[in-house]
């Protein structure tokens, strides 16, 4: 199959090829919600809490008499009847929220989820984006020209190790398109391996390199 491959301006230039068993899949709605629900419970930390009544900060006081006062009879206000009082099965932190996903449903899932995006007009190839300074402003206008506020970037080879550069000057297109677009809260840059289910599903633009097309069919197909 081919897909769109846009240039600097935004707009499509050409047509690439792309692989079938990516990016031309039916879409499995059951599985990629099951594959998103996953994702982001195993994101969580589990370290929520609550307290039993031993643990809340409480008098032992009797707040009243046994008898004569026509209500209740209560002993401390620890109670988990009581308003402010322990709760009777606190949420423990050792919780464990992880789910299983096998690697054939995850794998089937970012492909499903891969081709939608194509069907939906969402995602589309793009030469890669170079900078000649990584300054936030200048990847910022460049992305405005393209007509794009919300958009994940999926480069074929991300090296982070660069950060111990001195020279900034010296670090490749992939690093410094990283680093402008940090600080911008709806662009994204990350490497095939790491572009997650919950992103794709988030940004309202996908851009996928050429080099990245062959290691997303080495990873899904």
């Amino acid at each position: 199959m081919e897909l769109q491959l846009l240039n600097e301006q935004g707009q499509a230039a050409s047509k690439v090829e792309a692989p079938e068993t990516v990016f031309g899949r039916d879409y499995n709605e059951a599985l990629v919600h099951q594959v998103v629900v996953a994702y982001q419970a195993n994101a969580r930390q589990g370290t929520r809490a609550q307290k039993d009544r031993t643990q809340v900060k409480h008098s032992t006081k009797k707040p009243f008499r046994q008898k004569g006062t026509g209500r209740a009879r209560a002993g401390m206000t620890s109670s988990p009847l009581w308003r402010g009082g322990g709760k009777i099965f606190p949420n423990s932190p050792d919780e464990n929220f992880t789910h299983k996903v096998n690697k054939k449903m995850y794998r089937a899932a970012m492909a499903s989820i891969y081709s939608q995006l194509v069907r939906e007009g969402r995602l589309a190839v793009i030469d890669p984006i170079v900078l000649d300074t990584p300054k936030t402003n200048v990847l910022a206008k460049k992305l405005k020209a393209m007509d794009l506020d919300s958009v994940l970037v999926i480069v074929d080879n991300l090296d982070l190790t660069q950060f111990d550069l001195g020279d900034l000057s010296k670090a490749d297109d992939n690093f410094k398109l990283y680093l402008a677009a940090r600080n911008l809260p709806n662009v994204a840059v990350a490497e095939p391996r790491y572009a997650d289910p919950v992103s794709l599903v988030f940004y309202k633009k996908v851009l996928v390199t050429k080099g990245a097309i062959d290691k997303l069919k080495e990873m899904l197909a």
